[in-house]
């Protein structure tokens, strides 16, 4: 059989050297007429494709001449009929079709000299393959005066991630199913994960793909295989769009050598400084980098010192750091400070006409001890089947037009950030604590919220106003709880203290519909750090909360609710504040894990609603699992964001829900009231201030904000509470389990509520498999096992205040 295939493959080989032989022999006895057109066809500039026959070519050419034939030409005596034939049709397709551009009446309009938009680039890249520039220009007959122009749209469609260029200059569309695009998550350990943009299983990226990536960084890359864990792993192609321009770190100087090392964790490459680039700074100060050439796979970071911090370890640092790490605004720009000055410390005159008058009413605020800001007043009095409530929010839409320096920072920010012991606000002070702040025994113009409530604690109607108001007393949650708990009025003047009464009482009928529409109810315990003058913490002790505050939260919801509806039945665009249901997976995870402990979660046959949370609640109240169960039940639920499509809020077990209480703090609330008073004013839809399309994409950027915001005031608290550690090494704790890993135990200090990691090496010896079931480590040789809230007793081994770590030795078990 084989000696059959050679002898086959012989016979092929012998023909084709055959045919060659014949072809020049043809050319060279070939009429003279036809060797002078093939001789002038050779002189003249090529029109012709690649596979055109030149094997006639003499040895010694002219190299121009020699090129020319290498390209060949149509009119070559030596193309016979089937070298024609044979000629690329896919090649003369691309030289010779008419290009048909999609969009050139909008280029026409928007330029001089207008080039090939990026639809007619994306679908001639997509239907012939990989191209080059060159080839590019040649398929689409780009005249000379145009390739600049081509050429830039080429990059800038990379850069948006349309296309990637890959090693060689050639442009692929980034749509190919080999390709991906998305978001670099990087972990601390070096490695990280491609998320992608259209969903789908996240890509492992090993230490050495990271080297030329950072965290945030938007990148295509392709599917290199799968790792012996059964993830897929990753390759990067090409970094789309850089997410780091300027870093906060610690600057180093070893034998000359200059660097910083990153504060944010998730970026483990140093940053090389060079000597002329460090400005004033010096070794061991916190310093901001700006990058000036970003990683590769062959280079680390350079970057130049653009600003010094402060020393590292000093007061207020850990706050600092965190601002700075998570790119938050914390300077008003002063085009932004002018206009808010500008408005004066008291309300016009003019600014008040034509509003609702409240100043007479006993309007008052109720809020902590040290806030600065007031954004709501409340007043209660009985009516003839319930009460009549009125919720009073500042009208900072009053003073905040679209479009103003004021409302593009305020955009830009999203909302104020709340940190220990400091808050970075959404509006300069000026208004925040000043005009638009409900101070009282002043005037201040506000949008009021008048609703009825039964005695059910069913909302009958409502109706928003635009309204001036005067605050009659400014108290605080204390006072008021203190109050209806004692005998007297306590601290509340005595024409005051029967309106708390009203609003105590209306809160009974409002809690009571709350619990029975099934409102989850989560236990959970919230801290507050209490400094001394040089900035230190003095302590950490948990927030009480008491009546007070459920009065006030109740109140605010209400309003939430009508300004949800009211919104909704106009139609117009709007952000939602919405709570999606849980995923299938996360209830049957947690259905799983609830099955063994003899509890059940609704019923499977139906959707899950909110009252099935708030029955479980109820039932695992009493048990010594209580607080396990809670955390499962938590991390089963999604985070609440802000949208412009109404899908409810699960949590309060509410079809509508909005932001509008605290238009101060953040921009959601800001844009409701603007919906409110485009409704009040009876404005006409065809006015309305935005589309359908910008408020998404509004509440994807107020929902980053905040997630940035939440991440910002967690890092800083945290490292404050490591620098409150270091003096406690060695000492003993009572501490509960709050996390389960296969590394370890996360578990909470009783008394100083900080968390910290024992370590699998620290637990007692034995071989641990963690159960992710169970959320347990079980010891497989003696059967010891820690699960979730499990009493223990530890020490504290060591505290890195540079990689803000805690780490706990177990001393015994509970």
């Amino acid at each position: 059989m084989l000696k059959k295939i050679k002898k086959k493959i012989k016979s092929i080989l012998g023909k084709k050297s055959k045919k060659k032989v014949e072809e020049n022999a043809t050319s060279k006895n070939a009429p003279p007429r036809k060797r002078a057109a093939k001789k002038k066809a050779a002189k003249q500039p090529s029109t012709g494709n690649k596979n055109t026959n030149k094997k006639s070519a003499p040895k010694k050419t002219d190299p121009k001449k020699r090129a020319s034939k290498k390209r060949g030409s149509k009119n070559s005596a030596s193309d016979n009929g089937a070298s024609k034939k044979r000629a690329s049709k896919k090649t003369f397709f691309k030289h010779s079709r008419k290009v048909n551009d999609p969009e050139a009446k909008q280029e026409a309009k928007k330029y001089d000299n207008p080039v090939a938009s990026r639809t007619l680039l994306l679908d001639t890249i997509k239907e012939e393959g990989m191209m080059t520039q060159s080839s590019v220009f040649k398929a689409l007959n780009v005249r000379e005066d145009q390739e600049e122009g081509v050429s830039r749209r080429l990059s800038a469609m990379v850069r948006d991630g349309q296309l990637v260029q890959n090693r060689r200059g050639g442009y692929l569309p980034v749509d190919e199913k080999h390709l991906i695009k998305g978001h670099v998550i990087a972990h601390a350990d070096g490695f990280g994960f491609l998320v992608p943009d259209e969903g789908g299983d996240d890509l492992f990226l090993s230490a050495k793909q990271m080297r030329g990536v950072l965290h945030g960084d938007h990148a295509v890359a392709t599917v290199a295989g799968v790792d012996r864990r059964g993830r897929l792993e990753g390759s990067i192609i090409s970094v789309v769009e850089r997410a780091n321009s300027t870093l906060v770190g610690r600057l180093f100087n070893d034998d000359g050598i200059a660097y910083v090392v990153p504060d944010n964790k998730r970026i483990t490459q140093n940053i090389m400084i060079p000597a002329d680039m460090l400005g004033d700074a010096s070794s061991d100060q916190i310093v901001k980098v700006e990058i000036t050439s970003q990683p590769t796979r062959r280079k680390q970071m350079v970057g130049k010192v653009i600003d010094v911090i402060g020393e590292h370890m000093a007061p207020g640092m850990e706050i600092e750091m965190a601002i700075h790490n998570h790119g938050i605004p914390y300077e008003f720009p002063d085009a932004v400070t002018a206009q808010a000055n500008n408005f004066g410390a008291s309300v016009k005159d003019k600014d008040k006409e034509g509003r609702l008058d409240l100043r007479d009413l006993s309007l008052v605020t109720i809020d902590g001890a040290d806030a600065r800001d007031f954004d709501d007043a409340v007043y209660c009095e009985p009516s003839k089947n319930g009460w009549k409530l009125i919720v009073a929010i500042a009208d900072v839409a009053h003073y905040v037009d679209i479009g103003s320096p004021l409302d593009v920072e305020g955009y830009e920010r999203a909302t104020s950030v709340y940190f220990p012991g400091r808050v970075i606000p959404m509006l300069p002070e000026a208004l925040s604590n000043g005009l638009c702040s409900i101070n009282p025994d002043v005037d201040r113009l506000c949008m009021v919220c008048e609703m009825f409530v039964n005695k059910q604690g069913e909302i009958e109607s409502y109706d928003f106003k635009e309204a001036v108001m005067r605050s009659h007393a400014r108290l605080t949650y204390t006072q008021v709880s203190e109050a209806l708990e004692g005998e007297g009025t306590g601290e509340i003047a005595s024409d005051i203290y029967p309106h708390i009464v009203n609003l105590n009482d209306m809160y009974q009928a409002l809690d009571g519909a709350r619990t029975a529409r099934g409102t989850i109810e989560f236990d959970t315990t919230e801290t507050v750090i209490n400094f001394t003058d040089d900035k230190r913490i003095e302590s950490i002790r948990p927030s009480t909360r008491n009546d007070a505050h459920k009065i006030i939260e109740e109140c605010m919801i209400s309003a939430n609710v009508c300004a949800a509806k009211f919104i909704a039945k106009s139609k117009n665009p709007c952000l939602y504040r919405v709570h999606e249901d849980p995923t299938d997976e996360k209830i049957q995870d947690l259905r799983g894990f609830l099955s063994d402990l003899d509890l059940k979660l609704g019923e499977p046959s139906r959707k899950i609603v909110s009252s099935d949370y708030a029955e479980l609640s109820a039932v695992i109240k009493e048990r010594e699992d209580f607080h396990m169960i809670q955390t499962l039940m938590l991390r089963s639920m999604k985070q609440a964001v802000y949208m412009s499509e109404n899908s409810g809020h699960f949590g309060l077990a509410l079809t509508h829900y909005a932001h509008f209480t605290s238009p101060i703090r953040r921009y959601p609330d800001l844009l409701v009231h603007r919906a409110l008073k485009h409704i009040v004013r009876k404005r006409a839809k065809s006015d309305y201030m935005y589309s359908a399309e910008r408020m998404a994409q509004m509440g994807e950027h107020c929902s980053d904000n905040e997630r940035r915001a939440n991440e910002a005031t967690r890092d800083a608290e945290f490292a404050l509470k490591c620098e409150y550690m270091l003096d406690k090494i060695g000492n003993s704790y009572d501490a509960k389990v709050t996390g389960v890993v296969q590394f370890g135990l996360f578990v909470e200090l009783s008394e100083h509520f900080v968390e910290g990691l024992i370590h699998i090496t620290n637990l007692p010896k034995d071989y641990y498999v963690f159960d992710p079931k169970t959320h347990q480590l079980v010891g497989e040789n003696r059967g010891i096992t820690f699960g979730l809230n499990d009493k223990i007793r530890i020490k504290v081994s060591r505290v890195n205040m540079d990689e803000r770590k805690i780490d706990f030795e177990l001393i015994s078990e509970h």
